[in-house]
């Protein structure tokens, strides 16, 4: 068995139907399978991001038709080889949501958070919206974090939950299910 290669392709432009199939027909036509992959609209702005895996030669295939889908579609894509993740201590994924009056800065003091203590962000997922009823702008977050095994759960809790009641954060933090 061929030793597999990694791409991650990341692109951004005009939001319009057919994007998606027009920026992954190259990958089925080159045999490269996507392994991951997360897609969204940001104002007028479609965004992307894929983790393709295939062997050396359909990497090179990809990157060297990039360009011209780049010019011919109207996108920013941007590339870079990558390998497998390689194991780590041990960790429990956990989910984190916070709900909040919107203000600036939440994101960022919630990254803080984490990265004082050495846990990982695996995945963040924003959104802001009008309140039903009352329409106060809303913030919310979501998000998996990777806790190193040696930290204590209940420790953590208890500091997260004094933290977000220190910035009139609503939040959950629960074990992720399904991983």
């Amino acid at each position: 068995m061929s030793k597999q290669n990694y791409l991650v392709l990341s692109a951004i432009g005009s939001d319009r139907p057919g994007l998606v199939d027009q920026l992954t027909r190259p990958i089925q036509e080159s045999n490269g399978n996507i392994l991951d992959s997360r897609m969204t609209v940001l104002g007028g702005e479609f965004a992307i991001l894929m983790l393709i895996e295939g062997g050396w030669d359909t990497i090179a295939r990809l990157e060297e038709t990039l360009p011209t889908l780049q010019e011919s579609m109207g996108l920013t894509i941007l590339t870079r080889r990558t390998e497998t993740k390689p194991a780590t201590e041990p960790v429990l994924p956990y989910m984190v949501s916070v709900v909040a009056l919107d203000h600036p800065g939440i994101v960022n003091q919630l990254s803080s958070f984490f990265s004082n203590r050495q846990i990982n962000i695996q995945s963040l997922e924003t959104d802001s919206y009008h309140a039903a009823h009352t329409g106060t702008p809303m913030f919310s977050v979501n998000m998996n974090v990777q806790i190193p095994a040696e930290l204590s759960i209940v420790q953590l809790r208890t500091d997260f939950f004094e933290f977000c009641d220190g910035l009139n954060l609503d939040a959950i933090l629960e074990p992720l299910k399904g991983n």
